[in-house]
């Protein structure tokens, strides 16, 4: 042995064999493999949609799928329920030249959503309805809670509200929070699937649905501020615990700034606070920026003029990465789009309700600026918007001007019912561990 050892290959030979050893016990208790960092959302296309609208007897309502627009009449004042491949959407505008209620009123059909935000005047300002809906064959149940300048003021009478299975609740909001003059309504899906919807009509006059706003975020996009006199005011609530101190800026027709005066806003926690941002936009046709450290959701009024001004109502909303599309417009109706971070590029078709859909053109936005794109169509149709470039976001507007004041209402364009984004998906026990 020591010979072998003393030999200068025995010895070689040694080594080799206790490195290959010692490789192979590394190689036996090597830890797992590390999983794949988690990609992107995924893209997915939408199979069925359901949508519904609040019920309006002898209401004609514009029902879109992809390449057709279609109309029915309701036959009665329950809850408008329509379901369809994805690309379906909805919706109805009232008209209507005097009275209380008087001016342009649009709702789009909304679907059953796990959680619903809605921003416009309080009940101490305004009439406004809460309608709950629940299409399905199974019972909802919800918690509404109303937030105010002065904080939560709904108290416990909206929580655990059910909701029998095919049936709807009209809710008058002064039943919850009499004393608020500015709102952000939350309504929370404890079980089941229920649509929201809410319309006003101010006691100084003007009436409108309030469109649902996007989910509480740090960053948030307002669009579709019209041009013309008349105030504009921005709506900001911070849900959370923590105070918001929220960066504000306008982006109009010529420019992307920050309002002078109203470079920022202080939203205590648990609160909604309104700013006065009739100076600020100046007239023009604009879009808000928002930022903030802490999760925070907002919308915008804009009051007409005249001696019978009407109302309309925007909120936040995503870009326009996954299109959209507006089943009811008229003629006149204009499109107010914003691009943000650089130039973007969308492109427009108009589906009339009779004859062919006209040929998709593209409508060009300048980095950091607002257009304002009246739709060259006549009578009613839907319009579909699809990006091409770039980060765009955008409304739909229908004014009319009249003697006594002009009347007009707005939409946000949400995301088209055409695809989805699914979260990344991670393969890992923990699923099943307690």
């Amino acid at each position: 042995m020591k010979a072998f050892i003393e030999n200068r290959f025995g010895l070689l030979t040694l080594v080799v064999v206790a490195l290959a050893a010692m490789y192979g016990i590394a190689y036996v208790t090597r830890p797992a493999p590390l999983p794949p960092p988690p990609t992107g959302p995924t893209k997915v296309a939408v199979e069925s949609v359901t949508t519904v609208c609040p019920g309006d007897k002898g209401r004609r309502v514009d029902v879109y799928l992809p390449g057709s627009l279609s109309s029915e009449t309701m036959e009665k004042d329950a809850p408008y329920v329509t379901k369809g491949p994805g690309g379906l959407e909805a919706g109805y505008v009232t008209r209507a030249t005097s009275g209380s209620a008087r001016g342009l009123a649009g709702v789009r059909c909304t679907e059953p959503a796990p959680a619903t935000w809605l921003l416009g005047p309080g009940p101490a300002d305004a009439d406004v309805r809460l309608h709950l809906i629940n299409a399905d064959k199974a019972p909802a149940m919800v918690d509404v809670q109303v937030f105010a300048a002065e904080g939560l003021v709904s108290g416990d009478a909206g929580i655990g509200l059910e909701i029998a299975p095919g049936k709807h609740r009209e809710i008058d909001l002064k039943t919850l929070a009499p004393s608020a003059d500015v709102m952000a309504v939350s309504v929370t899906t404890s079980f089941g699937r229920v649509a929201v919807a809410a319309r006003t009509v101010l006691e100084s006059g003007g009436v409108d649905w309030l469109p649902a706003a996007g989910a509480p975020a740090t960053r948030v996009v307002v669009p579709g501020i019209p041009k013309g006199g008349g105030l504009r005011r921005l709506l900001v609530a911070a849900p959370g615990e923590t105070d918001a101190t929220v960066q504000i800026k306008a982006v109009s027709e010529d420019a992307e700034y920050a309002m002078k005066g109203r470079e920022t806003l202080d939203v205590p926690a648990g609160t909604v606070t309104a700013l006065d941002i009739t100076t600020g936009v100046a007239g023009s046709s604009a879009a808000l920026v928002l930022t903030s450290p802490v999760p925070i959701v907002a919308g915008a009024v804009s009051i007409g003029t005249g001696s019978k001004p009407d109302v309309a109502y925007t909120a936040g909303t995503p870009s326009l990465a996954l299109g959209s599309a507006v089943a009811r417009n008229t003629t006149g109706a204009r499109l107010l789009l914003t691009a943000l971070g650089g130039p973007g590029k969308v492109r427009v078709q108009v589906v009339p309700d009779k004859g062919a859909a006209g040929e998709p053109y593209e409508v060009a936005v300048p980095a950091g600026r607002t257009r304002d794109v009246r739709l060259k169509a006549k009578g009613d149709f839907a319009v579909v918007v699809t990006p091409v470039s770039g980060e765009v976001y955008g409304a739909r507007l229908l004014e009319e001007r009249r003697r006594d004041g002009v009347m007009l209402t707005t939409q946000p364009l949400a995301p088209a019912r055409t695809w989805t984004l699914l979260p990344p998906l991670q393969d890992t026990p923990r699923v099943v561990l307690p």
